[in-house]
């Protein structure tokens, strides 16, 4: 079944140089599509609608704060099982827990700093969708 999720390359893997690295590895996958990508820095209002599931939490702030520490890369990627294939490539975001062969087990270095976000579920894709391209249907 084709989807499509919003993939976030966070502030650390902005600032480590590893978006060609990542985006290389999405795209060596046979029938998926980036067909939207951007570069920016987030805004609080952004990550606020964002991560509102996950206002009052202890992590929320420190969150809030590092993925508004630098720029990160938006991309919308489709393809046949592209959700779960995504975070199956992105691993788990405890890097000693997350496989090597995985973006997170091959770079990742700390929990709260992981690299990467992917949608997980096709009701989370679209909401984070419309909230990063707007403008895309």
């Amino acid at each position: 079944m084709s989807q499509r999720t919003l993939v976030l390359l966070k502030p650390d893997a902005v600032k480590r140089g590893l978006v060609g690295e990542i985006i290389g590895r999405i795209e060596r996958k046979a029938g998926w599509t980036i067909s939207a990508l951007e570069l920016r820095t987030l805004d609080r209002a952004i990550l606020e609608q964002h991560y509102a599931e996950h206002v009052g939490r202890d992590f929320y702030e420190p969150l809030v704060a590092f993925m508004s520490s630098g720029p990160v890369v938006a991309m919308v990627v489709g393809g046949e099982r592209v959700i779960e294939g995504v975070r199956a490539l992105a691993g788990p975001t405890d890097p000693i827990a997350a496989p090597s062969g995985s973006i997170r087990g091959d770079f990742g270095t700390i929990t709260r700093e992981n690299l990467i976000h992917a949608s997980d579920s096709e009701e989370s894709a679209e909401r984070e969708i419309k909230i990063f391209f707007p403008g895309i249907s």
